[in-house]
């Protein structure tokens, strides 16, 4: 199964600069992205989505355009990760449940993540 939401606005430069500049600053922005990654998640659970714990999860990463290193896009999954616990996606974002992650980037101007889950068979 898998669903799609925004990715996260703030990446990690953004962030870094934030906690550089005032940490009060990062933790809003920690809270708000960890926020709305909530919401898109209740909203897939809404819809009937759901991941069988322990998966590895892949993010396909929609990009707008090629601003921004990969690396810095998919620090946003420490957001995502955040939100999924948040909303009761996944009961914690441990190696309990979570064994791996897999990362692939397309530039269609879209500014989505797919989010996957991925089973070993």
């Amino acid at each position: 199964m898998k669903f799609t939401m925004e990715i996260p606005n703030a990446a990690l430069n953004e962030y870094i600069n934030a906690e550089r500049r005032n940490r009060f600053m990062a933790a809003k922005i920690k809270k708000d992205e960890t926020f709305a990654a909530s919401v898109a998640i209740s909203n897939a659970m809404r819809k009937g989505v759901e991941f069988k714990w322990p998966c590895k999860i892949k993010f396909t990463w929609h990009l707008k355009n090629k601003r921004k290193d990969p690396d810095n896009v998919s620090f946003s999954k420490k957001f995502i990760l955040d939100g999924m616990q948040k909303a009761g996606f996944v009961p914690n974002d441990n190696l309990k449940y979570i064994t791996g992650f897999i990362d692939e980037f397309v530039v269609d101007g879209k500014g989505i993540v797919e989010i996957e889950e991925v089973r070993s068979e």
